[in-house]
């Protein structure tokens, strides 16, 4: 089936829920969500957007934008996961506290508005992916268009430029708590101080990157192909006396480069397994 068939699927899909609330972050899988629901459901779709200190302010600014741009009513909401021992000590299932706090808000907000549907941007990819959290938005009754359609990320890239959305081609950006390795616990101070690098070196003009945190160690992931244009081309001394006043000890660069996902390879099997049962 071709992407644009599978467009086809998502707005009947829509036309048949005839009001939703979408969980909106402004990354480019629920902003094409927002799009489409608003396309065919107009002022009865609102987006609404999860605030807390592991969301980037440049990313709600965007979202906004965004939103904006759609033309979609928004709305932004404070969610309170960092107040979760279950999810600031950063056990491998920790998306999974992360999205019961998410949900367990915009169902509320859904029941008093008289919405019947919540929905988000999981896409056919991220079920073959560990994602923790894709449980508990099934448990609260959440449903993922994009993945019920089998739209992959590629695919959704693809229908957002067919629909003329500038950033289709947006770096994913997901939550700041996904720097740090499981098991060191996550604090307001430590998500700012790698938010506050990672915008830093998008300044500099390197935007595909992530800061990932290791006590006090920050590890810069740039794409294996840009690496040596960062060495040659950057000032990494003033890099580094940044990344110190930011509150970071030690400052290096992961020659690998970026990879998504890259702090899952420390889980084995036998210990997904325990989780998701």
């Amino acid at each position: 089936m071709s992407y644009l068939e599978k467009l086809e699927q998502l707005k009947a899909l829509f036309e048949e829920m005839e009001q939703a609330i979408i969980a909106y972050s402004g990354g480019v899988d629920s902003t094409l969500v927002a799009k489409i629901a608003h396309d065919i459901l107009g002022n009865k779709a609102l987006a609404v957007t999860a605030m807390s200190p592991s969301l980037l302010p440049e990313e709600l600014e965007d979202a906004k934008i965004q939103a904006a741009t759609i033309g979609i009513r928004h709305q932004v909401v404070e969610t309170h996961e960092m107040e979760n021992p279950n999810y600031t000590s950063n056990p491998i299932n920790r998306c999974y506290f992360c999205k019961s706090e998410l949900h367990d808000t915009l169902k509320p907000l859904a029941n008093k508005l008289g919405y019947p549907y919540v929905i988000d941007g999981v896409n056919a990819d991220d079920l073959h992916d560990y994602r923790p959290g894709i449980q508990a938005a099934k448990e609260r009754g959440a449903r993922s268009p994009l993945a019920e359609v089998g739209v992959s990320k590629a695919e959704v890239r693809q229908i957002s430029q067919n629909l003329g959305l500038s950033w289709w081609d947006k770096p994913a950006q997901p939550c700041l708590s996904s720097r740090f390795p499981y098991g060191e616990e996550i604090t307001v101070t430590k998500l700012q101080r790698v938010g506050r690098a990672e915008i830093y070196l998008r300044k500099l003009g390197w935007n595909n990157l992530r800061v990932r945190s290791e006590n006090d160690t920050a590890r810069i992931e740039l794409p294996p192909e840009k690496i040596q244009n960062f060495i040659v081309n950057t000032d990494l001394k003033s890099v580094v006396s940044a990344f110190q006043k930011f509150g970071f000890i030690y400052v290096t660069l992961d020659l690998e480069g970026y990879r998504s996902g890259k702090l899952n390879q420390v889980l084995n099997k036998e210990a997904l397994e325990t989780v998701n049962q």
